[in-house]
């Protein structure tokens, strides 16, 4: 499945994945692939993504850039402090406010 995690500012991931945990306004919750269809508001705490097969791109602090890397099963964690989830048709649109990398 596909995702892809906005911020106001800028896009901070896009992918392929196997799974999304993230922190739900009534607790933390899991997206797998063909989950049912879904929108959802979050709450402040951490999303985990597990990368899946193909290129990803994500926001590297560290080089104030946007990086390529192709590696599976790669766990990617940050904080956000709100947020939307919609689910769809196997992909994922992650819209957050308040980012931090772990």
């Amino acid at each position: 499945m596909k995702i892809t995690v906005l911020t106001p500012e800028k896009e901070i991931f896009r992918g392929n994945v196997t799974s999304t945990k993230l922190p739900g306004v009534d607790g933390k919750f899991q997206i797998l692939n063909q989950h049912a269809p879904l929108v959802a508001a979050l709450a402040s705490g951490s999303v985990q993504i597990v990368t899946g097969e193909g290129d990803f791109s994500y926001w590297n602090a560290n080089e104030n850039a946007i990086q390529v890397a192709n590696e599976v099963g790669k766990q990617i964690q940050f904080n956000i402090s709100t947020g939307f989830v919609e689910v769809l048709n196997n992909e994922i649109s992650l819209l957050v406010q308040g980012y931090s990398s772990l």
